[in-house]
């Protein structure tokens, strides 16, 4: 008999230009009913525009996944390496209260 974890595998393909990721500081937050948009933007000292490196488009339903995964590996993250501090120095919210996304 076969392993039903097997059958669940999921093949995932990460291009090379994808897998080279974007460094990014800074999500900017933004939500209709249907759906949130995270822009993740990159911001430098003394430059006041950050540019968008990447937009994520997700339903309410798996914005809530991915908050809980999260929550989830950061805890896992911090039970192996300790407490992750966050800056003192003034950094802008994640959510710079921008207009909701209409769809």
């Amino acid at each position: 008999m076969e392993d039903p974890k097997k059958d669940k595998r999921l093949d995932i393909e990460l291009s090379e230009d994808i897998a080279q990721g974007h460094y990014v500081n800074m999500a900017i937050i933004s939500h209709s009913s249907s759906e949130f948009v995270i822009d993740f933007t990159q911001i430098m000292p003394g430059v006041p525009k950050a540019k968008v490196k990447s937009r994520i488009i997700l339903t309410p339903q798996h914005a809530k996944r991915l908050m809980r995964a999260l929550n989830e590996n950061i805890q896992r993250y911090e039970s192996m390496h300790g407490t992750i501090n966050e800056p003192s120095e003034n950094m802008p919210p994640f959510n710079l209260g921008t207009p909701t996304a209409e769809a």
